[in-house]
């Protein structure tokens, strides 16, 4: 039964105090915290007695504390202990000053945005090293299971994998490939004849195709094409709280789902930057033939005899490595997805953008070391 809100204004000699009654909820406070505020109004020291309140919540103690005003002083309530916890509580969030920070500017916000950056540099560092000893350890125990169980290997997964990220793309990398082996074949022509050497156009064309763009390009293209795609797929997967029944149902998310796309591109790669050299060839024995006339007869065999099939297996041993760069980077963005669709462009993003700058670096230490090899 519920019991309306109510007040009574008592005095004894020179003390009042008020005695309240009835249930202090939303539902039952009507009038009354108006009536106690008007009641409380320019009186100095008042008590207050809530023995019989029978129900109490948040909005009836906001109204008390209101009518009570500045002056609201808890030694001065009698209440049950319960009451007054809810009171003490409600008091202090009514009495709570928020804080106005000021937004720093000039050399203070630089001095900010640098630590903040060089903490999450450090935070990224670390959780990249987490991933990566988690990954070594899934693929330590799939080694394993080559031999012992390979029915735990999931087939069927690296197979889809392989086709969307492998198979799919081979027309997109053969065109750009074609295109730049043309291109270089272009600029080699024109500032070859320069000095009567076009011949040597040939030898451009190939080291140019066999070392580096075959690999770059089909590097380039899978981590915006599939790196991206491994980013938005455990990512969403991650919104969806599936990751985390995954890991309830006792299914390790690295053997589900990284294991599969760091296996799919590790054989897929070598794969496409055989396509890749091919069509880079072709687009630039194209342009030797209708440029310079050079018949492909005598471009491929300057092919076999200047260039040699050394600069095609440097360029080669790099994709294990860009492989496990591109699947790396997207799945751990991936796992990085927070709840909401920010976090998740976010990461995309995120992907592509440091999965290209780590291909170009890697690139780059795998130049100086064929430098200092003689390579």
């Amino acid at each position: 039964m519920e019991i309306p809100a109510d007040f009574s204004l008592k005095t004894a000699g020179e003390r009042s105090a008020v005695a309240l009654s009835g249930d202090w909820t939303a539902a039952q406070l009507g009038p009354a915290g108006r009536g106690l505020a008007e009641t409380l109004r320019g009186r100095g020291d008042v008590g207050l007695d809530l023995r019989r309140v029978r129900k109490l919540d948040t909005a009836g103690a906001y109204a008390i504390v209101k009518a009570a005003g500045e002056g609201f002083d808890l030694a001065q309530v009698q209440a049950r202990a319960e009451t007054r916890r809810l009171l003490e509580l409600v008091a202090e969030a009514v009495t709570h000053k928020p804080v106005v920070r000021r937004e720093p500017t000039g050399f203070h916000d630089l001095t900010i945005r640098i630590g903040r950056g060089m903490v999450n540099i450090g935070r990224e560092f670390l959780e990249t090293m987490g991933f990566l000893g988690h990954l070594l350890v899934v693929l330590a125990q799939t080694a394993v299971n080559l031999f012992v169980a390979p029915k735990r290997i999931r087939w069927a997964a690296i197979t889809s994998l392989i086709e969307r990220a492998g198979l799919d793309a081979i027309p997109i990398v053969a065109i750009a490939a074609l295109f730049i082996g043309a291109v270089v074949g272009l600029l080699g022509a024109n500032m070859l004849r320069q000095f009567g050497a076009e011949v040597f156009v040939v030898e451009l064309i190939g080291i140019a195709v066999l070392r580096e763009f075959n690999i770059i390009i089909t590097a380039v293209l899978l981590a915006g094409r599939s790196a991206s795609a491994f980013a938005a797929e455990i990512g969403s997967m991650k919104m969806n709280q599936e990751v985390d029944a995954m890991r309830v149902l006792g299914v390790d998310p690295f053997e589900a789902l990284v294991l599969p796309r760091f296996a799919a591109l590790l054989i897929t790669i070598p794969l496409l930057t055989f396509v890749a050299t091919i069509a880079g060839l072709l687009g630039g024995m194209l342009v030797t033939w209708t440029v310079l006339d050079l018949g492909p007869a005598f471009f491929l065999q300057r092919i076999v005899d200047n260039v040699g099939i050394n600069q095609f297996w440097i360029g080669l041993s790099k994709a294990p490595f860009m492989a496990a760069v591109i699947a790396g980077i997207g799945c751990r963005q991936g796992l990085e997805v927070g709840g909401d669709v920010e976090s998740l462009g976010r990461r995309v993003t995120a992907a592509v953008v440091h999965a290209i700058f780590s291909i170009i670096m890697l690139d780059a230490v795998f130049a100086l070391i064929a430098m200092e090899l003689n390579l």
